[in-house]
């Protein structure tokens, strides 16, 4: 496989999203604006994913007892990460969570929030659209910034 869908398949994936899609890419010498593009599109397929996920498959599983146990486990979790700041702030509160590049607080994440929380399908993909706009915006920004300090190091030794 290529560079460009190794970069697509980490911004996929839940635990790395952009995160690890956009150093991948960029790392690998796939140009900064395509880096970006390809990783901030891959990552947006979350929410249509995990609404498609959580509209379907939930009431099917819902009736299983080893999910129902996950399912709560998930949803107390979420909460107590983003229930305060989500009834607080709402849509910006929401877009806010997804645009910091930390572990756990990306596209899967926001978007899951915004479905247990019940915010309206559209007002959701548009702050975690946002959301995940600005925080490709600082990855890459942050990525390139590391690798021109790191390559000015190394012309010093």
């Amino acid at each position: 496989m290529n560079d460009y869908i190794y970069s697509i398949i980490l911004s996929m994936l839940p635990i790395f999203e952009l995160r690890g899609g956009i150093p991948y890419a960029l790392l690998n010498g796939i140009n900064p604006v395509t880096a970006y593009l390809i990783c901030v599109a891959a990552n947006l397929l979350a929410f249509p994913f995990v609404y498609l996920f959580m509209g379907f498959f939930h009431d099917l599983f819902s009736k299983m007892d080893w999910y129902a146990n996950l399912f709560e486990k998930v949803v107390v979790r979420t909460r107590s990460k983003v229930g305060d700041n989500l009834e607080k702030w709402g849509f910006w509160g929401l877009m806010v969570f997804v645009m910091i590049p930390l572990p756990v607080t990306g596209a899967y994440t926001g978007s899951f929030a915004a479905w247990v929380f019940g915010i309206e399908k559209r007002k959701g993909f548009l702050a975690v659209s946002l959301g995940v706009v600005i925080s490709g915006l600082i990855v890459t920004a942050i990525v390139l910034s590391g690798t021109e300090v790191l390559s000015f190091l190394l012309k010093k030794v």
